[in-house]
């Protein structure tokens, strides 16, 4: 079909107002599971320290004669240990007309943008704690780093040939090499947990190894809901001879470790909680700085564990 000499289209037409919908969509993620599980408390100084304790080691000589003299035991001192507070901010600068145009999806552009930055604060914040990262005291100049997970983890950890452990989060790992992650690797460390204390309720681990870990034997029965009509063939919990531990997977985390928590025995502790301010005005801009100083209080780390240098591909 031909279309009429003169006919007025919407091609050559002035004045059509824009379609655009007064909606904004963002798909990228903002969970952050360890940063949620984890107990939130007051550090008072910018360096956070707190202290460890053990039993004495079990006897199976703990005999007393009759009427004998009571002889001293010895007692050792509690460990104290340390984690320096981590500044990380977002800074935001808005033009004054950008503030006042009317926008689709957004009435302050402040406003969006204090959301928005406060989302990646979080995202920031659940990698810095998963990194493979050791403590920096920090000095004039330079910014001070708290000790990562990685860093305190050296009691139940399995390593990859040539890997080697953190310690007390001053001290990152070293990487060893990739092996494939297995049920037995997971089951030895969880054990290794279990006889040195631990009772870990979550396994944090990337999307590749999460994969993995629903084809282990635990999870051979697979069923369909008939209801439903799905199939479940995936691991929410891990049940093992040593607990039930909430499988998560975390998007933040390195994919070549797997982390086996207890989460009561972390927390983070805030020398200043999230807070927004004001910064000097010198034009015709508006700026603001998200700002949080915080570290890991990793209360006992043999209560966790790791198994690391894990095939991420």
């Amino acid at each position: 079909m031909s279309v009429p000499t003169s006919t007025y289209e919407t091609y050559s037409a002035v004045g059509i107002r824009d379609d655009l919908t007064d909606e904004i969509y963002n798909v990228d993620p903002t969970d952050t599971p360890l940063l949620t599980a984890f107990a939130k408390i007051k550090a008072t100084q910018t360096l956070h320290e707190w202290q460890t304790d053990a039993l004495d080691t079990p006897s199976t000589s703990n005999a007393v004669a009759e009427g004998d003299d009571a002889t001293n035991d010895s007692i050792t001192a509690t460990v104290r240990l340390s984690n320096s507070c981590q500044i990380s901010d977002k800074v935001i600068q808005i033009s004054g007309t950008q503030e006042v145009v009317v926008k689709a999806g957004r009435k302050s552009e402040m406003g969006y943008q204090i959301a928005k930055a406060a989302k990646g604060l979080k995202n920031d914040m659940e990698s810095t704690i998963t990194r493979n990262g050791a403590e920096v005291a920090g000095s004039s100049g330079t910014a001070r780093q708290l000790g990562a997970i990685n860093a305190w983890l050296d009691t139940n950890t399995s390593a990859g040939v040539g890997g080697s452990d953190g310690s007390v989060g001053n001290t990152a790992r070293t990487d060893g090499t990739p092996r494939v992650f297995t049920e037995d690797l997971l089951t030895a460390n969880l054990q290794s947990i279990w006889e040195n204390g631990g009772d870990p309720d979550m396994i944090s681990v990337g999307a590749f190894n999460k994969r993995k870990m629903s084809a282990f034997t635990g999870n051979a029965t697979r069923y369909v809901d008939a209801m439903k009509q799905e199939l479940n063939a995936a691991i929410d919990i891990y049940v093992s001879d040593w607990g039930r531990h909430k499988i998560m997977p975390n998007r933040r985390q390195r994919s070549r470790d797997v982390l086996c928590i207890q989460t009561d025995m972390f927390a983070l502790a805030y020398l200043r909680t999230f807070n927004i301010s004001d910064l000097a005005k010198t034009g015709d801009s508006n700026r603001k700085q998200m700002l949080v100083e915080y570290t890991l209080e990793s209360r006992n780390e043999k209560a966790s564990g790791g198994v690391f240098d894990l095939t991420t591909s």
